[in-house]
């Protein structure tokens, strides 16, 4: 039987206009009204209550073949949320109930209740389960431990260190045993965070000089771990500095994701023949297998404050493009989330 409170007649929710080039412009997209769906069989209706903006979804914007397919010119965009079931007609779960579901960029939405992931929030705040202990969270402890084959001892260096996924790399290997963490972020600001609240041994702003330079000086006895949510300078740079059987995880390069022209590539590649080092990009979607792991793992370093973490709150769904964009700009500490 289906379970149908009183509901507003319609939902907001923004929609890809036109396919940006370069950086993306308010014009490439349209916040409209739409009618509130009701649930069909096996679907429940979800009022969001946050909303997920992350890099990945600039490549969603373009046309080009990826690994996910684009957004679709005229119709609501997609991402993760996490919101209250208000209308239910699927079994196992009932209005009042709280779901993970890749709904994103609108008020409500109808989701397929297998494609729905029942959270409590008793358990944790709503939040986290897009960032610390969600899909930005799994990311982290994946591309370290097992794409990156952390060990105790490492030497690891993480740009984007003070983004939803750099912060918990660098927290992870501290608390895993690394004998030295290092992290590149773009402010001051970012760098002190890195070094008093996070427990990073040593941080840089980027924007003070040549990254390799100041990479060298903060990893004198060069680096066995690189997380690379940068690409361009950074990447050279870890090559550069890459110990013997090193090894690069390459998870983002959100310096290049605007560009209208392709980037060239480090200079310095041949060095891997010499380090005998590996360069490997991972998607987080084929690491769902260590969920379980992660969260008996990571829950109780949050739960006791072990592992700390930030979001960046930007509220109202009208603002949902503002943050994203924010996103794209790094004007984000820790995870970005757009509380509606």
């Amino acid at each position: 039987m289906t379970d149908t409170p009183t509901l507003p007649a319609v939902s907001r929710e923004w929609h890809l206009a036109s396919r940006p080039v370069g950086w993306p412009k308010p014009e490439d997209f349209s916040f409209v009204e739409a009618e509130v769906p009701q649930p069909g069989e096996g679907q429940v209706l979800v009022r969001n209550k946050y909303l997920s903006v992350d890099p990945y979804m600039r490549g969603r914007m373009s046309d080009a073949k990826s690994y996910v397919a684009p957004f679709e010119l005229g119709k609501v965009m997609q991402g993760g949320a996490v919101g209250e079931v208000v209308a239910s007609n699927a079994e196992g779960l009932s209005v009042g109930d709280h779901v993970l579901h890749f709904f994103g960029w609108r008020e409500y939405a109808v989701v397929g209740a297998k494609s729905a992931v029942k959270v409590d929030p008793d358990a944790a705040p709503l939040s986290t389960y897009l960032g610390v202990l969600g899909m930005t969270g799994l990311t982290a402890y994946a591309g370290l431990l097992r794409t990156a084959a952390f060990k105790e001892g490492d030497t690891v260096f993480v740009s984007g260190a003070a983004g939803a996924v750099g912060g918990q790399v660098g927290q992870i290997a501290r608390l895993k045993g690394a004998s030295r963490v290092i992290g590149s972020a773009g402010s001051d600001e970012k760098v002190k965070l890195l070094k008093e609240e996070y427990g990073f041994d040593a941080a840089f702003n980027y924007k003070d000089g040549p990254v390799a330079q100041q990479l060298r000086a903060a990893a004198p006895d060069g680096i066995d771990v690189y997380f690379d949510n940068v690409g361009g300078d950074h990447l050279e740079a870890a090559i550069g500095s890459l110990n013997e059987g090193g090894r690069i995880a390459v998870c983002g390069m959100i310096s290049v994701y605007n560009n209208t022209e392709p980037a060239p590539g480090p200079k310095n590649l041949a060095r891997l023949i010499a380090t005998r080092g590996r360069i490997e990009g991972f998607l987080v979607g084929d690491h769902y297998d260590l969920q379980p792991q992660f969260v008996q793992e990571v829950a109780p370093w949050v739960a006791s404050g072990e592992l700390k973490y930030r979001e960046t709150v930007v509220e109202g769904i009208e603002n949902n493009l503002e943050a994203f964009l924010g996103v794209l700009r790094g004007d984000n500490t820790g995870k970005m989330i757009v509380k509606l």
